[in-house]
């Protein structure tokens, strides 16, 4: 019952996170270039649930996006999928209790999911592909998610503490202090 309840709240939360991305993020953005904070709860979910919870609600949380941001339904779903299984790979390979490793796994994660994005648009919708500009608005959503992280790494830890002890059964504060 209590994994049902997270699952509820992480649903509360994504439309927070829309909230936010939509009217907040709209007006405090650097060049019209907003944070990724759809990435950054992907792998969140991934990292303190487990592996299939994490990609079926990146799956869902996809969709939502995709119906809510995009002009294509499916992109997003299939991306944020494959960041639940990056997370889970990242998850083996970096401690996930340390502000640095979550802003790297958050970077690599971002990277991934803008690259495959870009050519998709590419292939797709026949948009230019130009690499200054991409590299430009990349380093500066990076620069954005990871500042976010940073100011939100206190609530991040506790809520991850919380959802890894329910969902995995972990004594996280004995095995990470």
């Amino acid at each position: 019952m209590r994994k049902v309840r997270i699952i509820i709240f992480f649903m509360i939360v994504y439309f927070l996170i829309v909230f936010l991305q939509a009217n907040f993020f709209s007006w405090f953005n650097i060049k019209g270039i907003q944070p990724n904070l759809f990435v950054v709860f992907v792998l969140f979910v991934c990292l303190y649930t487990n592996s299939k919870i994490g990609q079926i609600m990146g799956f869902i949380i996809g969709i939502f996006t995709d119906l809510i941001f995009s002009n294509s339904v499916g992109i997003s779903a299939v991306l944020f999928m494959f960041i639940g299984y990056a997370g889970e790979i990242l998850q083996k390979r970096f401690p996930k209790n340390s502000k640095i490793t979550l802003i790297i796994m958050s970077s690599i994660t971002t990277a991934i999911y803008e690259v495959i994005r870009v050519c998709y648009r590419y292939m797709f919708f026949s948009s230019e592909m130009r690499f200054l500009p991409f590299a430009m608005t990349l380093s500066i959503e990076l620069a954005f998610n990871a500042l976010l992280i940073i100011i939100l790494y206190p609530v991040i830890n506790k809520a991850g503490i919380l959802v890894d002890d329910i969902f995995n059964g972990n004594d996280t504060v004995t095995k990470y202090f």
